[in-house]
């Protein structure tokens, strides 16, 4: 391979990633316009978003493992065919019923993208410290992709309508493809054996059912006959799963891997990170939009610097470092009111994005540098299953914390003659409430507004604090589990299981 083809291969790749990252948040920013114009329900509302984690969670162990046998190329230029037509697709639909839809495609799309992005890495990119940095560029084109997203979304409603935040993907997808094709180098794994039919089914019906349970859970409580059925037929599924492949001779997953330190706390440190930083983003947004009017700030320029601290000075060191970054950032955080500076804020994020960087590109790094390179997209599948569902998790915990503590606050704080369909409203969001507390003063009841105000305030912060919280002691359990289970330093030169003659390298001592 040329070498001066070489940023050029990154870029392609790097380009594929941010695009399917940016469709993870961009959406958002719309959900207002949606209620408006195609008078989509709460419940359509948190499909249009959800829909595309569902798929792209459900899908991704099937099309890593494709992609290995198939051709990770192939599977790419696919991919982003899928994510471009279906985006185009879902700029043009009139219902709600007809977005999400268009939104499970999307998925299906960024399953078959992600994972071939890193594999692809993982395989041109063979020198320990080149793929370390390679990697975290990976990882900070991903965090800024997510950063982004709002801001951009919010740009594109500004100027034109709800379609265009669908229709800017497209000619994304068409030039990442363009570059993928012409400079990216085909790569597959050139001993691929039978296709494991059952593990696939079995796969993507536990992942899929979990994460619909986990999305699900908050509405239907989580202690209701409903989760918990879906719960214990997910880990049914899953304990399935693994039976099976322990007894297949051509496994989906290779469950071995497991049983290496450095991949298992890896996987770990990963899940925590996104399941803290998931759920922070969706309290976040809020007090940034109705408490101090300005947007979130970009993490994603940190990344970089976790990776080479972490070929430097051990995996072990640095993720566990990164993860106290986070409990005390988010612990910092809690103690945020209306009134909070913001040069305070820019500090706090400088420490967030500090301790995102420091766990997630090693971590991802530390998978990677374990799975074989013929089973890279397996391994990349992993790596984003474990931030999708630490994701997910986040959301549906973090968030279930928040509006429990809300909506029991706001209901004691309440001025006692607001008639009940406004109280209802108030409870449904906190921006409702601030709106129905604006709309008072200016129609004269200054004090009823004020009031209102208050309560809401109050029941936000009460809320925001315990989320915060919950996401420090996360942080601070993973921190804890990288210190004990993390091997201090990276596998030996050429210790990488593809060659040491297939057998799977054993863990470094912990210390």
């Amino acid at each position: 391979m040329p070498v001066s083809r070489r940023p050029l291969i990154l870029g392609s790749l790097l380009l594929a990633a941010f695009a399917i990252n940016l469709d993870t948040t961009i959406v958002n920013v719309a959900l207002p316009t949606l209620v408006r114009e195609l008078h989509a329900s709460t419940s359509q509302l948190q499909w249009v978003v959800d829909a595309y984690s569902l798929v792209f969670a459900a899908l991704l162990l099937a099309a890593g493992s494709f992609s290995d046998r198939a051709g990770r190329k192939g599977m790419l230029l696919a991919g982003l065919g899928v994510l471009g037509i279906s985006s185009v697709a879902g700029g043009l639909m009139s219902t709600p019923g007809q977005l999400i839809a268009a939104r499970c495609v999307m998925g299906l799309g960024a399953a078959m993208i992600f994972p071939a992005t890193l594999s692809l890495i993982s395989n041109i990119y063979v020198e320990r410290a080149e793929r370390a940095r390679a990697i975290g560029l990976w990882g900070a084109t991903a965090g800024a992709a997510i950063a982004l997203g709002p801001i951009v979304g919010g740009w594109l409603l500004e100027h034109f309508s709800w379609s265009s935040i669908f229709f800017a993907m497209a000619p994304v997808a068409v030039l990442a493809g363009a570059l993928v094709a012409w400079v990216v180098p085909t790569s597959r794994d050139p001993h691929a054996p039978e296709a494991d039919r059952a593990g696939l089914i079995l796969s993507t019906a536990a992942m899929g059912l979990l994460i619909y349970t986990i999305i699900e859970a908050p509405n239907h409580g989580w202690s209701s006959a409903r989760s918990i059925g879906g719960f214990v037929l997910a880990v049914a599924l899953l304990v399935t799963f693994i039976q099976w492949e322990r007894r297949t001779s051509s496994p989906l997953l290779d469950i071995g891997l497991f049983r290496n330190l450095r991949f298992t706390a890896a996987s770990a440190s990963v899940t925590v990170a996104f399941f803290a930083l998931a759920g922070f983003i969706f309290l976040i947004t809020q007090y940034f939009q109705f408490f101090k009017g300005y947007g979130p700030l970009s993490t994603g320029v940190h990344l970089l610097l976790g990776t080479k601290l972490a070929v430097r000075s051990g995996t072990k060191l640095v993720v566990s470092a990164g993860l106290v970054c986070l409990a005390g950032f988010y612990a910092w955080v809690s103690t945020a009111t209306s009134g909070t500076h913001y040069l305070e804020i820019a500090g706090q994020m400088l420490l967030g994005g500090s301790g995102m960087g420091l766990t997630s590109a090693p971590a991802t790094e530390a998978i990677m540098d374990v799975v074989p390179k013929a089973k890279a997209g397996v391994g990349s599948a992993v790596n984003d299953a474990t931030r999708l569902l630490g994701a997910t998790l986040g959301v549906a915990v973090i968030g279930s914390v928040y509006a429990s503590l809300y909506g029991s606050r706001l209901s004691a704080a309440l001025p006692g003659g607001l008639s009940a369909g406004l109280a209802r409203s108030a409870h449904s969001s906190v921006g409702a409430a601030l709106e129905i507390a604006h709309r008072a003063s200016l129609t004269g009841h200054t004090a009823l507004g004020g009031q209102i105000h208050a309560a809401a305030s109050s029941a936000f912060f009460s809320g925001l604090r315990a989320g915060c919280l919950v996401a420090a002691g996360v942080s601070a359990a993973g921190a804890v589990l990288a210190g004990m289970l993390l091997p201090a330093q990276p596998l030996r030169a050429g210790a990488r299981a593809d060659e040491a003659s297939g057998a799977l390298p054993a863990a470094a001592p912990a210390d």
